[in-house]
């Protein structure tokens, strides 16, 4: 059976064939899944997904959703024979092993070269090694899976994913969300603002118990089991999306948005909301974008209903 890695809805940048490796269970060794797999890297939307799929059923495995400079795929050193790489970041201590698969080791280092360029700067252009006659997506045959271990601090962790845009919210409810964060934002300095204080477990709470209105839109984003049933009371729910943003993946997700930020290098992403590239250039800007868009909004519907 054939599957193409590349389709997706976004830009492929670069992939390659790698498996999956687990941590066993009350131990610091790693076994080496056989699956066949391959690591891909998309660009939607102007954000950076870093997937996995399995080359066989074209399913994918994990979804992680990266800002520059937050992660790093790097060789372990105890690994036995040299082909097992773990993902780290800088915003958490999460860890995801993977093993190459190709039947050889000519491209691993312009493979892992590539991909580290990319997840530090995805607007790089990856640099093939001209010798290689065969497409850069493309890497050698596979091998069966082999077994190895290594020390590891820490479980691998896979973050929630969410769509990049609010499905089932209509323009009336997102404009006045974004007139609530808008508002969670004059406390600080730009130059003390953290988007981590801005959307802090208590300011979370308060938004979703005064505004019972904008709870159905935030649904979609949840975990499958998690959605609240129709007849849930508001409290209900109340409880479900304050588990939620309590979470690790979510609070992890909220420092690594905060840190690309900082970077500079969202401008595709912001525009992708409808707000000036100049929001890319930190949290405060970001902000503040938004609180402009959503007053420029709100005069727009005082005008509607003047005329």
């Amino acid at each position: 059976m054939s599957v193409d890695l590349t389709s997706s809805s976004g830009r492929t940048i670069l992939a390659f064939k790698a498996g999956r490796a687990f941590r066993r269970a009350g131990t610091n060794f790693v076994d080496a899944s056989p699956t066949k797999g391959a690591i891909v890297l998309v660009n939607e939307d102007g954000l950076l997904h870093f997937m996995w799929k399995d080359r066989t059923t074209g399913e994918v495995g994990e979804d992680l959703i990266l800002f520059p400079g937050d992660a790093k795929l790097e060789k372990v050193p105890q690994s036995s024979w040299g082909r097992t790489y773990v993902l780290k970041f800088e915003s958490s201590d999460q860890k995801h092993f993977f093993w190459l698969q190709g039947s050889s080791t000519r491209r691993d280092e312009e493979f892992m070269t590539n991909l580290n360029r990319t997840l530090a700067d995805p607007n790089i252009i990856p640099i093939w090694d001209a010798r290689n006659i065969y497409p850069a997506s493309e890497a050698s045959t596979s091998a069966a899976g082999a077994s190895t271990s290594q020390p590891s601090t820490a479980l691998p962790i896979v973050p929630e994913t969410s769509d990049s845009t609010l499905a089932g919210t209509t323009p009336e409810q997102l404009a006045q969300l974004r007139g609530i964060v808008s508002s969670m934002t004059g406390f600080a300095s730009e130059d003390e603002l953290w988007l981590s204080d801005v959307l802090s477990s208590q300011n979370l709470l308060q938004l979703f118990q005064t505004h019972h209105e904008l709870l159905p839109s935030l649904f979609p984003h949840l975990p499958p089991e998690l959605i609240p049933s129709s007849d849930a009371t508001p409290q209900q729910a109340v409880e479900i999306l304050q588990r939620m943003t309590n979470s690790p993946p979510f609070r992890t997700a909220v420092a690594q948005l905060d840190r690309a930020l900082r970077t500079g290098a969202l401008g595709e992403f912001v525009r992708s909301l409808g707000l000036p590239e100049s929001a890319a250039t930190g949290v405060g800007a970001f902000l503040a974008a938004i609180a402009e868009q959503a007053r420029q909004e709100g005069g727009t519907e005082e005008r509607m209903e003047e005329d």
